[in-house]
């Protein structure tokens, strides 16, 4: 099948903040523009998250979670060397 030129209009500002991402990939923009297109035709969906500025914030189960393994966390018992830990550990399954 033979190539095709494809032209794409772009704020110039878009340009200059985009070609230097592209090309610390080691990819040229017509690479990149190749991969992207590929990835379109082979997933049948726009490779693209809209949540790169959303931030992850837990729901009330995970962030009750998170707190339960800290707590867990904070009055673990310590051990000063490992052999303590591994007579602790064998303790636990007799």
């Amino acid at each position: 099948m033979g190539a095709i030129n494809f032209n794409i209009r772009m704020d110039e500002n878009l340009k200059k903040r985009a070609f230097p991402v592209i090309e610390s990939y080691g990819l040229t923009p017509a690479q990149a523009v190749k991969l992207f297109f590929n990835q379109i035709a082979i997933t049948q969906c726009i490779p693209i998250s809209f949540e790169h500025n959303a931030k992850h914030i837990p729901n009330a189960v995970t962030r009750q979670a998170i707190e339960d393994a800290e707590a867990e966390f904070d009055n673990a018992k310590r051990y000063k060397t490992i052999e303590e830990a591994i007579v602790a550990m064998q303790d636990l399954v007799k």
